[in-house]
């Protein structure tokens, strides 16, 4: 009978053997957002509960309400009794509760640093050494600048500096919302810190399935010597939502699908998909490999007609058979909006491993169904043994790594059917992660704060990998702006896009697969 957590997930073997950090204080800016509860509280509950935590770990909730720590306290419990993936242990939760505190202060007010300087100096006094502040912006983009400048000012971000203690800061996304605007925010954080100090996060970089890729591609030998355009037909990314914007119209608005998913999510997985072998697992050597493979990337054409990039907008339709606004309909959207809710890209990339094979990229909302995945499409074999389309049923062989909701691997493969006639069908070959090791899988959050934590940067973005992705989708957005609703597709919610989507991958003779298990 299997007891304990580490038995039932083999996973969490050794962990707290060898991800060990020093006495930590983190401070969540805008602790009182939902990221906060749904996410950043329930993962730092779940790494004590693992025993990941330092044994001096401390936990400082900043935001502009006025709010007690008695209050604070108990709405950080209410958060991991309700979004956490594992029932509350008020043991064990007791050690994080206890050393929570909450400190208010706008976000501009230089005075309200001095304070936060002042609370972290009195936990150093009380526990008799240094210790290590890790700061999250957790807040609109809007109060990026003003957090990021009082952190220097006040020089909370050069505390021990070149020590094991030194100051790090967590950044959510989105980074800018152009290429000049992200390499401002740039500037302003290497203004106040070192880039080896600064934790770019991409919670899609924290999912299990995407840090498998690297083990797929590179610790299997089966896969990298077909990884190449001989062998390749092309590459399929989708990350399909069948929710709605709801009630956040107005902000969606000024994001559209390309900077809400496009421009960061679906490019890291392009990136991981498609970059050479690094030379080690050192975080800076993956960080390399993926610059690399972005400026490869041939500039895109945004033209509507024989261009590289398709979007549209969603209109009213089924979702499990109950009718949807289209998006000009949904709360907070303008009647005349040209704010895309569906984008796909066909990516060429200028180099040896991929020349003439096409990338395509798709992301939307109120799509037929909520799923993430990298299709690898293999080239078919000559057609000379099983050429006859009557009696063998062939497909391409395909590798498609699910990252969600079912995240796992699956490699479609030809294979004879029973009987004394020689015909042929595809089947696919399954692993999933929930069947192997359990359904409670550690959540992205959990790993990459306690990444950023011991200070490993392997999972976070580098701020010349943001320029460089802003780089190649800047011209398409601004043609699209210059546009208005000119020229805006549209499809029926429920579908999976618009029919122009589709003629995008004819051009190649390709199709889209139908995404999912």
């Amino acid at each position: 009978m299997l007891n304990s957590e580490a038995e039932r997930h083999p996973f969490l073997q050794g962990l707290s053997k060898h991800r060990g950090a020093p006495p930590t204080v983190i401070v969540i800016f805008g602790a009182s957002g939902d990221l906060t509860a749904r996410k950043l509280v329930p993962a730092i509950y779940n790494l004590c509960l693992d025993n990941l935590l330092p044994p001096n770990f401390f936990l400082i909730g900043y935001g502009r309400k006025d709010v007690s720590d008695a209050a604070f306290r108990e709405g950080i419990t209410k958060s991991v009794q309700t979004h956490s993936r594992r029932e509350l242990n008020a043991d064990i939760w007791e050690r994080v509760k206890n050393s929570a505190v909450y400190h208010r202060g706008d976000y501009d007010d230089d005075s309200a640093y001095k304070g936060l300087s002042a609370r972290i100096d009195t936990i150093e006094k009380d526990l008799g050494r240094d210790v290590q502040a890790l700061f999250y912006i957790s807040t609109p983009p809007s109060v990026f600048k003003p957090i990021l400048e009082n952190l220097g000012a006040s020089r909370l971000a050069r505390r021990h500096q070149n020590s094991p203690c030194a100051s790090r800061v967590v950044i959510e996304k989105p980074f800018g919302s152009d290429f000049d605007s992200a390499r401002e925010l740039n500037q302003v954080i290497t203004e106040q810190f070192e880039e080896k100090q600064v934790y770019r996060i991409d919670h899609y970089l924290g999912k299990e399935t995407v840090q498998d890729l690297l083990v797929q591609r590179f610790a299997n030998s089966i896969f990298e010597p077909l990884w190449n355009r001989r062998y390749v037909e092309c590459v399929q990314i989708t990350v399909a939502e069948d929710l709605g914007v709801g009630s956040r119209g107005s902000y969606y608005e000024q994001s559209g699908a390309t900077r809400d998913m496009i421009q960061n999510h679906t490019m890291q997985l392009l990136s991981l998909t498609a970059m050479e072998p690094p030379v080690s697992l050192d975080p800076e050597a993956i960080r390399d490999e993926k610059v690399k493979l972005l400026k490869a990337i041939q500039p895109l054409n945004p033209n509507e007609r024989d261009g590289d990039v398709v979007r549209a907008q969603y209109d009213e339709g089924l979702i499990g058979g109950k009718k949807v606004p289209g998006y000009k309909q949904e709360e907070g959207v303008a009647a005349d909006s040209g704010t895309e809710t569906y984008a796909a890209l066909r990516l060429s990339i200028n180099n040896w491993r991929w020349a003439g094979v096409p990338f395509y990229m798709r992301s939307g909302k109120r799509m037929a169904r909520r799923v993430s995945e990298i299709a690898i499409q293999f080239k078919r074999p000559p057609g000379i043994l099983f050429g006859d389309a009557e009696r063998f049923d062939l497909a391409s062989n395909t590798m498609v790594i699910q990252i969600q909701p079912d995240e796992g691997t699956t490699l479609l493969l030809n294979s004879k059917i029973p009987g004394l006639e020689t015909r042929t069908q595809p089947v696919k070959m399954h692993f999933r992660y929930r069947t192997t090791y359990g359904s409670n899988t550690p959540e992205a959050y959990e790993r990459l704060i306690l990444d950023a934590m011991i200070g490993d940067s392997t999972l976070f973005i580098r701020g010349d990998e943001t320029e460089a992705s802003w780089r190649l989708i800047t011209p398409v957005l601004e043609h699209w702006q210059s546009l208005g609703p000119r020229g805006m597709g549209s499809y029926v919610a429920g579908s999976w896009g618009p029919l122009a989507s589709e003629q995008l991958l004819w051009r190649n003779r390709h199709e889209w697969r139908r995404a999912g298990p």
